[in-house]
């Protein structure tokens, strides 16, 4: 028996709206649909995350620009989620396929238990066989609190529901060394084994590929890195045909990736190659795969939250010595002896930066020596009594502060390190 897969499935704006006439894309949506449709039939679990409640608000509101005013972009967003979310019940329900909307912002999941009740709700979703249909909550969001783009909010989908693949839709088949729209040599690149170690000779610098959309290749590289890192293969491939994603899912599973992984050479250019046969022989569409981060510690769903579901509120500043306490196998919590200063204002148990730096022989910063930022912790402390504790030993702290506290400035179930 076939493996089956929870799959999250994202669509951008212009994968979904005609970026001149701004008429809805009812022929791929309609693909779309068929596509989840079969791969629920074949035993997977489905989630699209769906852009274009502007878009559909504009065309809906006769508008040809996107308004600058927050409030009526936000009014937009209110009428197009609505019509868009119609669209789609009527597409699944001539299959008797249920959906549910979820619309959400990082407001949502930045307490840990709003975080486990969401992942809760799409699970359970699932398991009544329902789709859910995932968008940012255009309607309420401002910039503070937006995941920036739906590739972002993708990549945490797929993590917060422990996700198998991401499959991310846009207007090219795979990535390539460049635009292929505008440089004929650029080159495909099919399978990365290990996006940590960077894509040389790869160019992302273009920026959205239409108007009615927020992304581009850079952000979807972006999403990719954090789905990788917290243990979901990602592939990148062609909107217009939906339902090659079937074909990739299958091919995916003669591979059997998530069993006899396997080995892939660290000669990235030989490694196309061998994947471009592979392909056309086995008439399997292009696409580019980016292998979930095996080799390396995955995160945790407390530590991917931190990292990547809370917004940070200025930094803790600490020496090596700390850093090294912080990461090891059995990793303590940051005590105060570790903190050499702090950056910004924040209160107790609000996310901060973690950063290293270099501490000088009288105790303070060494200025002249860059500061790495290496990961994110919500401290027990406010940033003026940090300050005011830094360097000294957890004994002096009632004394300094005027209360006891934690001995920790930050205990170790809120700490978070991104995999190295």
């Amino acid at each position: 028996m076939s493996k089956t897969y929870t799959i999250v499935i994202k669509l951008g704006s212009s994968s979904l709206v005609d970026e001149e006439t701004r008429e809805p894309k009812l022929s791929i949506m309609s693909l779309i649909v068929e596509t989840v449709v079969m791969l629920k039939r074949a035993g997977h679990k489905v989630i699209i995350v769906s852009s274009g409640g502007i878009a559909v608000g504009l065309k809906t509101m006769n508008l040809t620009k996107r308004p600058k005013r927050l409030a009526e972009v936000q009014a937009i967003a209110a009428v197009g989620q609505g019509r868009l979310i119609g669209r789609w019940d009527g597409l699944f329900a001539e299959f008797d396929q249920r959906i549910a909307q979820i619309l959400i912002t990082r407001n949502d999941i930045a307490d840990w238990s709003q975080y486990k009740n969401a992942q809760n709700t799409m699970n359970e979703l699932l398991r009544m066989g329902v789709v859910p249909i995932v968008n940012e909550n255009d309607t309420l969001s401002v910039s503070e609190i937006k995941f920036g783009d739906n590739d972002t909010l993708s990549a945490v989908t797929a993590a917060l529901i422990g996700a198998d693949y991401l499959f991310l839709l846009t207007d090219v088949d795979c990535l390539y060394t460049d635009n292929p729209r505008t440089n004929p040599q650029a080159t495909s690149i099919l399978v990365v084994p290990d996006l940590s170690k960077g894509l040389p000779g790869v160019n992302t610098s273009s920026g959205s590929g239409s108007e009615v959309g927020t992304g581009g290749m850079q952000t979807k590289l972006i999403a990719a890195d954090l789905a990788t890192n917290a243990g979901v293969h990602t592939v990148i491939m062609k909107s217009h045909a939906p339902a090659n994603i079937i074909k990739v899912v299958d091919y995916i599973q003669s591979l059997d990736i998530d069993g006899d992984k396997p080995v892939y050479t660290d000669d990235l250019e030989s490694l196309q190659k061998e994947e471009l046969k592979k392909l056309q022989e086995l008439h399997v569409p292009l696409h580019t795969k980016f292998i979930a981060n095996d080799n390396q510690r995955h995160l945790n769903n407390r530590e991917f939250w931190m990292l990547h579901g809370l917004i940070t509120n200025g930094a803790i500043i600490i020496d090596e010595g700390a850093y090294a306490a912080l990461t090891r196998k059995d990793k303590a919590g940051l005590l105060p002896a570790g903190v050499i200063d702090v950056e910004g204002s924040f209160h107790e148990l609000e996310c901060v930066d973690l950063k290293t730096g270099k501490r000088l022989p009288n105790g303070e910063l060494d200025a002249s020596v860059p500061l790495v930022t290496v990961g994110r912790a919500r401290s027990n402390y406010t940033s003026a009594e940090v300050k005011r504790i830094r360097g000294l030993q957890s004994d002096q702290i009632e004394e300094i502060v005027g209360y006891a506290g934690s001995e920790y400035v930050a205990h170790r179930q809120n700490l978070a390190f991104p995999p190295h």
